[in-house]
């Protein structure tokens, strides 16, 4: 059965199917359990509070661990909370190091204190230990349930620790190499073991790696660099170059998919949320998403003291004819400047634009809003000049068009750059708030621009 289709089914009869009495719901229940645990997790996320905690306790034990590795770490938080002490240690046990770090990140300290207490001691040094870095960090995110091989080792031995240790550690194909103090020297693959001689030293084959990553690097700047490079794991090393773990391809998807998530809500200048839509309370939405747009909508108000400032300009120059493409010159204004802040967040996103070709992109916009400014001028000097036969006001219309065209491209390709430089996200510099800004600055250059054609004609005349 389709899950969306099964879904519908069990919440329509999921009295029965909390209960097991019916047929209908143990058949229904018997289809749930067949469904992929992503599956099964996206639909208990769905669910209200007391039919998730009656139904997540009756999984089996196997798929019980699976789902709760899919869940958001506000459902697993919640799931902790209604578990036996026994069921919690269980619960934890499916998850690796890094992924319980993350979970104990947002618990309060006496379930952090309660929980820490359910893991082997082993488990809760790690814990602890990769608690200490910023969650947006190399040493925050990195798998620390590797298998790393002594460069002294032979590829015999290599294999015979291989087998004997895969079962409490991942095997990737790339194995990174260690040396005597546990400081990385380099890596092998996999296949390595098999087509090499058995006698043979790991020392004499490894090969360099091509980038390491460091404890307190930022995540971000290693996706870049982990996409520049085509790796799907690297390898993260403390002070002196000290071998902590690795960060996986999973986890490259994890941050992507997370900086990608965070960029849009600031594009929508928003604050990123954690969880799901549905999981953030209400009153925190209302807060995120309406005391910014009121602080622009203040700002906003300024198009009203230019308005009031050029009433007479605007309403009885050329008949009106200024007023007439208002708010087309401002939506012109709004729309090449976001075109514009989009491209080069998504350059800086994705590492294409840095220092090293910054004055090569600044010189292309800069002629790029030239040209373009020019090319709208004449689109709308022909539009306006054939539908009202003024020359006069359809050269003031289309000579702002230009000016705020190239202002709005050159704010908008600088910015984003100059709040990188003060370690502010330039996401934030697009949709609603450089609309804003260059809603007011628009109306500014129009009235401006305008004012001084007419006055110049009137004083040529």
């Amino acid at each position: 059965m389709i899950p969306e289709k099964l879904f519908i089914e069990i919440k329509a009869h999921i009295k029965d199917v909390i209960s097991q009495r019916s047929a209908l719901g143990k058949s229904l229940w018997e289809e749930l359990l067949k469904l992929h645990p992503a599956d099964i997790a996206a639909f208990f996320s769905d669910l209200p509070e007391d039919h998730f905690k009656k139904l997540f306790v009756e999984l089996p034990q196997d798929i019980n661990c699976a789902v709760f590795r899919e869940l958001s770490e506000s459902m697993q938080s919640l799931a902790l909370s209604f578990l036996s002490d026994l069921q919690q240690g269980s619960v934890l046990a499916c998850l690796t190091t890094d992924e319980v770090t993350d979970l104990f990140e947002n618990l309060s300290d006496e379930d952090l204190k309660k929980y820490l207490n359910l893991l082997h001691k082993s488990d809760r040094e790690k814990v602890l230990s990769l608690m200490k870095f910023n969650p947006q960090s190399a040493g925050g995110i990195m798998d620390t349930d590797v298998l790393p091989l002594n460069d002294w080792l032979s590829v015999q031995k290599s294999i015979q620790l291989i087998q004997r240790l895969q079962v409490h550690t991942e095997l990737h194909r790339k194995i990174f190499v260690i040396n005597k103090n546990k400081l990385l020297v380099g890596f092998i693959y996999l296949e390595d073991l098999v087509l090499q001689k058995p006698e043979a030293i790991l020392s004499s084959f490894m090969r360099r790696n091509e980038f390491v990553a460091h404890a307190q690097e930022d995540q971000e700047s290693i996706a870049q660099r982990m996409m520049h490079y085509d790796l799907n794991i690297v390898p993260v090393v403390g002070e002196d170059n000290f071998f902590l773990g690795v960060i996986p391809s999973n986890t490259l998807v994890d941050i992507i998919e997370e900086e990608s998530a965070e960029d849009v809500y600031r594009m929508s200048a928003m604050s990123p949320v954690k969880g799901t839509y549905l999981e953030e309370s209400f009153f925190r939405q209302l807060y995120q998403r309406s005391y910014i747009l009121i602080v622009l909508m203040l700002v906003q108000s300024l198009s009203s003291v230019i308005l009031k400032y050029n009433t007479d300009l605007l309403a009885t120059v050329s008949g009106g004819l200024l007023l007439q493409f208002l708010t087309m010159l401002v939506g012109t204004g709004g729309n090449s400047g976001s075109q514009t802040s989009g491209v080069i967040i998504q350059g800086m996103a994705s590492g294409e634009i840095n220092n090293a070709n910054l004055k090569k992109f600044f010189r292309r916009e800069f002629l790029l809003a030239c040209a373009i400014g020019l090319v709208l001028g004449i689109t709308v000097f022909a539009r306006v000049y054939i539908t009202s036969g003024n020359m006069i006001g359809s050269i003031a219309i289309s000579s702002s068009v230009l000016c705020v065209v190239i202002v709005s491209i050159v704010i908008g390709s600088t910015v984003p750059v100059l709040l990188r430089r003060l370690s502010i996200d330039p996401a934030y510099w697009a949709g609603p708030v450089l609309g804003t800004v260059m809603d007011v600055l628009g109306l500014l250059i129009y009235c401006t621009v305008a004012q001084a054609i007419f006055s110049y004609f009137t004083n040529f005349s």
